[in-house]
Formats: structure tokens, sequence, C-alpha cells
């Protein structure tokens, strides 16, 4: 699965990272992480449901988890927790589902 994330403020890109989650063929399953400027990480899947999945990565900088969660109204929740300067931190990225510019919503 492929995916791709931006941070827009005042109309301009100013964040962007690519998102894969894969099966590798010893049976490891995760999410790698390739942020605009840094290196790609990989975290591991630590669990996972019908409406959640977790992955961890324990010696990553920050974070060290990442996890998304899709509610009852069917918005997904993303959420990255971890440890910088001995703090824990999380950062919620609350998302909902729109149509495609250009693309008509029922195709």
């Amino acid at each position: 699965m492929l995916g791709m994330s931006r941070t827009v403020r005042n109309g301009k890109t100013v964040f962007f990272e690519y998102l894969r989650i894969v099966e590798e063929d010893d049976g490891w399953i995760g999410l790698i992480a390739s942020p605009a400027g840094q290196e790609t990480a990989r975290f591991r899947m630590s669990d996972s449901g019908p409406q959640h999945v977790t992955f961890e990565n324990p010696d990553h900088d920050f974070p060290q988890v990442i996890g998304y969660r899709l509610a009852a109204d069917g918005h997904l929740l993303g959420r990255i927790t971890g440890t910088v300067d001995g703090e824990t931190r999380t950062v919620d990225f609350p998302m909902s589902r729109i149509a495609c510019q250009g693309v008509a919503e029922d195709e």
C-alpha cells in the first residue's frame, strides 16, 4: 500500500513524506516512511484489528509509534507518539475522505 502526506501552510507545501506498508518475504510487516530531507525509517506492525493498526520502532528518534484508527463516523485518526528529551509527545492527524480534484464523487 502506498501513501503520501503533505503539510500545507498559507497555500504552500512545507513538508511531505512518502509512506509504504509492506510485507516482506520473511514475514516482516511494517510501515516504511520516507520524509522529505530525512533518512527512511522502518516501523514494525505491533498491533492490528478491523479498525486500527499500530507500527513501532523504539530506536527511531521521533516518533517511535505510528498508529491509525478508523472512527465509527468514517474519519481516520493518525497519531504519532514518542519521547523527545525525556518528554512524551503525541501529535494527532485527523483525516476525512474527500473527492479528488477534477474527479466526480461517484466515479
